[in-house]
């Protein structure tokens, strides 16, 4: 076996595929998350705390460069500019983005997981109340045993 040929085994299992499929979506969800906690979240944040941009602050560790003549309190434009910053409110941001996806996940998981155990007492419902099948009488049944019986008894003579 090649080479190749392993590499396309390996591929064609479903649990890689069922990986990558995960990993996409995944990074999908997380934009998705990262836009809510932006353009919703933390704007509400900062308009609750006096209208503050958790993005705008930072602490500037380097001089602004001479030629520069954006804002001095722009933290895109200054890091653009090549100015060393400590972004701890970018840092604060993405905390949030975390906490947000941990509860959405956490409350996911948590779904999933009461419809299993619903589902698996059911089962165990079903399996408990269960009867065992009866065992059919059948008159002729009934007749050979007793002949079976007698033939027993009259070998047992012998």
């Amino acid at each position: 076996m090649t080479l190749l040929d392993e590499f396309k085994k390996f591929i064609a299992r479903g649990n890689v595929l069922d990986l990558a499929v995960g990993v996409i979506i995944g990074a999908a969800f997380g934009k998705i998350v990262t836009a809510l906690n932006e353009n919703v979240i933390m704007p509400v944040i900062g308009w609750l705390i006096g209208d503050l941009d958790f993005t705008q602050y930072f602490i500037r560790l380097s001089d602004i460069p001479a030629g520069y003549t954006g804002s001095p309190t722009d933290y895109v434009a200054l890091k653009a500019a090549g100015v060393a910053m400590i972004g701890y409110g970018m840092f604060i941001t993405q905390i949030i983005n975390f906490l947000i996806i941990a509860f959405i996940l956490f409350m996911l998981l948590r779904s999933v997981n009461k419809v299993i155990d619903e589902m698996e007492a059911k089962k165990k419902q079903v399996e408990e109340t269960a009867e065992a099948p009866a065992v059919p009488t059948d008159p002729q049944l009934d007749t050979l045993r007793e002949i079976l019986a007698e033939l027993r008894k009259n070998e047992a003579r012998s």
